[in-house]
C-alpha cells in the first residue's frame, strides 16, 4: 500500500528503459525524486536492471512489446494500478536495421516502423488519457534521431521512422497540448552507449568526428538531462519542438575537417 506522500510523487514512464539511453533517463528521474515505470521487450535485461536499481517502491518493470496494442494497454493498466498517476511518457524504445535500400525487405521495414513509430503512437494513445485522468496534464518526449533530419546510408527504414516520429510529435503537440499535455521530440546524434561501441566501427566513428563540430559522441547523461528538462516545469511553455542534441551535427555542412586541418597548421606555425 502506497503512503499519501508516495501518491503525491510524480510518475514517469520510459519505454526501452532497461538499458542505454532509456535507463539513463530513468535514473535521472529517480535522482530527481520521481517514480518510474520501465517498459522493455528484453525481459532478462529488464529483470537485471530492476534488481540492480533495487528500488521496489519507486520502480515498476514491465515486459512489453510497444508495437503490440494489447500489450501496451495492459502495461498502462498495470502502471495505473500500481501508481495511480502518470505525469510523463518518454517514447524511447527503438530498433534499427542497417542495410542498403535494395536489400531492405518489407519485413525489415515493418519491424522498424512497428517499434519506432507505431510504438510511440500506441503508448501515447494509452498513457495520455492517464495523464488527463489525474487532472494535472503532463509531458511526452519522443526520442527520434539525427537520422530524422539528415539522411545517412543504410538507414532507409530507421531514418524514415524517425522522421515520421518528428511529425507525429507535432500532431500530438497540437491536439494534446490543447488538453494540457506538452509533446516534444529530441534528435540525438551519436551517443556513447554499449550498443554504439558494438556497431560503430572505427571508420564510422571517424566519419562522425569529421561531421560534428564538438568532435565527440554525446553521453547518455546529456540525453537524460535534456529529456528531464523537457518534462520539467522549467519547460512549461515548450510544446511541439524538435531539439537536436547532437553537438552541432545537424547544423554542419562541408568543410569541417579542412577547417580543423588549417587550424592545426596555424597552431604549428606559431
Amino acid at each position: 500500500m502506497s503512503t499519501p506522500l508516495q501518491q503525491d510523487t510524480a510518475v514517469s514512464v520510459i519505454t526501452g528503459g532497461a538499458r542505454g539511453i532509456g535507463l539513463g533517463i530513468a535514473q535521472w528521474f529517480l535522482r530527481h525524486g520521481r517514480r518510474v515505470a520501465l517498459l522493455d521487450i528484453d525481459a532478462p535485461t529488464l529483470r537485471r536492471t530492476e534488481r540492480e536499481l533495487a528500488l521496489p517502491d519507486q520502480v515498476l518493470a514491465l515486459h512489453c512489446d510497444v508495437s503490440d496494442e494489447a500489450g501496451v494497454r495492459a502495461a498502462a493498466d498495470a502502471v495505473w494500478q500500481r501508481f495511480g498517476r502518470v505525469d510523463a511518457l518518454v517514447n524511447n524504445a527503438g530498433v534499427a536495421v542497417f542495410k542498403p535500400i535494395g536489400e531492405t525487405s518489407f519485413a525489415d521495414w515493418r519491424h522498424v516502423l512497428g517499434t519506432n513509430l507505431d510504438g510511440a503512437f500506441l503508448c501515447t494513445q494509452a498513457f495520455a488519457p492517464l495523464m488527463l485522468r489525474g487532472g494535472r496534464g503532463g509531458a511526452v518526449v519522443n526520442i527520434a534521431s539525427i537520422s530524422a533530419v539528415r539522411a545517412s546510408t543504410l538507414r532507409v527504414a530507421y531514418g524514415t521512422s524517425k522522421a515520421a516520429l518528428v511529425h507525429l510529435t507535432r500532431q500530438q503537440a497540437v491536439e494534446l497540448g490543447d488538453q494540457g499535455i506538452r509533446c516534444n521530440v529530441i534528435a540525438p546524434g551519436p551517443v556513447e552507449t554499449e550498443m554504439a561501441k558494438l556497431v560503430h566501427s572505427v571508420a564510422v566513428r571517424s566519419d562522425y568526428h569529421d561531421a560534428i563540430p564538438l568532435g565527440r559522441y554525446g553521453t547518455v547523461e546529456e540525453m537524460a538531462e535534456t529529456v528531464g528538462f523537457l518534462c520539467s516545469p522549467a519547460a512549461s511553455f515548450i510544446n511541439g519542438q524538435l531539439l537536436a542534441v547532437d553537438g552541432g551535427f545537424e547544423a554542419a555542412g562541408v568543410g569541417l575537417p579542412t577547417l580543423r586541418r588549417r587550424r592545426q597548421e596555424q597552431d604549428a606555425s606559431h
